[in-house]
């Protein structure tokens, strides 16, 4: 998952699992020059909505293990990370990030969907409970929707 790449490369630059924000900002935008500030702040935002990245007295603490996340040579992170992605997304990236074929999730949650004849956020959210797949951020934005 490439936001999870773009995310550790600052953490793992500095070698910690909490720094400053600006430390993040200046390595994605200056050091490796993946992105501009503003893309790099947008980014966090994007992060911190994901529940990889939390703000704690003034510093971001990543809540993944940074040092186990691979960043391949050629990275480059897509535009489509500065998008918030939905809970479906979210949910379906979760599942195949454990292992499962992204196909056949697709499949099943569209089937689960037809079935409980609920939205495909909150079909994606059940079918990854049901593999075992921790979403509770998912869930909670599926749920905000609903209420929103």
């Amino acid at each position: 998952m490439s936001l999870r790449v773009a995310v550790a490369a600052p953490f793992k630059q500095k070698g910690k699992r909490r720094i400053p924000e600006q430390a993040f900002v200046v390595a994605l935008s200056l050091d490796r020059d993946w992105m501009s500030p503003d893309q790099a702040k947008r980014l966090l935002d994007v992060a911190t909505g994901e529940g990889l990245v939390e703000r704690a007295d003034g510093e971001l603490v990543a809540d993944f293990d940074p040092e186990s996340v691979e960043i391949p040579d050629d990275f480059t992170p897509e535009a489509s990370l500065f998008q918030e992605r939905s809970a479906f997304e979210r949910a379906l990236d979760a599942v195949v990030d454990a292992g499962h074929d992204r196909q056949e999730t697709v499949a099943a949650v569209n089937q689960l969907q037809q079935e409980l004849g609920v939205t495909a956020d909150a079909a994606a959210v059940v079918y990854a409970r049901r593999q075992g797949v921790d979403v509770d951020g998912a869930a909670a934005k599926a749920r905000s929707e609903l209420e929103g």
